[in-house]
């Protein structure tokens, strides 16, 4: 009876715990890619240049790149290492029909990066930075409306900016409609 009894707990608390697992790898990739987006903006300043987070999303990968403009022509050169992102986690907005509120007028990651000849580069999203710490487009234009969005087709988290540099971390549901909630 007692065996039947650790049975029946095992199998209720099993897919319980991996959901748990799940969920909590999730947040914190999206934590992970929020400080990530942090750090670039502070390298911009404190190198009084451009960087940018560079996110391949296909290989489920970032880093982050700053402008070397003793180059010439000025050419992205990677600053530090390569991160990935937990098992079964991607960029993605997935099912998500709309974006978070007040953040972008069409869901969708941030526009393609481009080369250092200015030409997009097919599955990767990025976010730039002027020396100032405001986003900015590939031409240096402020801009508004970036998100990097990470799922694991239960969950999805967002990670938006303002014109200002704000960023905020959002988080809804992959399934149904999304609802939502600031973190």
């Amino acid at each position: 009876m007692v065996v039947f009894i650790i049975a029946v707990i095992a199998i209720v608390g099993i897919p319980f715990t991996a959901n748990t697992f799940a969920n909590a790898r999730l947040g914190g990739d999206a934590r992970m890619v929020l400080n990530a987006v942090s750090v670039t903006k502070m390298k911009a300043a404190a190198n009084f240049t451009q960087a940018r987070l560079y996110v391949d999303l296909n290989a489920r990968t970032h880093h982050i790149d700053v402008l070397n403009k003793a180059a010439v022509p000025p050419a992205w050169t990677i600053d530090g290492g390569t991160t990935s992102l937990s098992q079964n986690d991607i960029y993605s907005f997935g099912p998500a029909a709309a974006p978070p509120p007040n953040t972008q007028a069409a869901i969708g990651q941030s526009p393609n990066c481009l080369t250092d000849a200015g030409a997009a580069i097919a599955n990767t999203a990025c976010i730039i930075f002027n020396s100032r710490g405001v986003p900015v487009d590939s031409t240096g234009t402020p801009t508004a409306g970036n998100a990097i969005y990470v799922t694991d087709n239960v969950n999805i988290f967002a990670i938006t900016l303002s014109a200002t540099g704000q960023l905020r971390l959002w988080k809804g549901l992959a399934v149904g409609i999304p609802g939502w909630v600031q973190q």
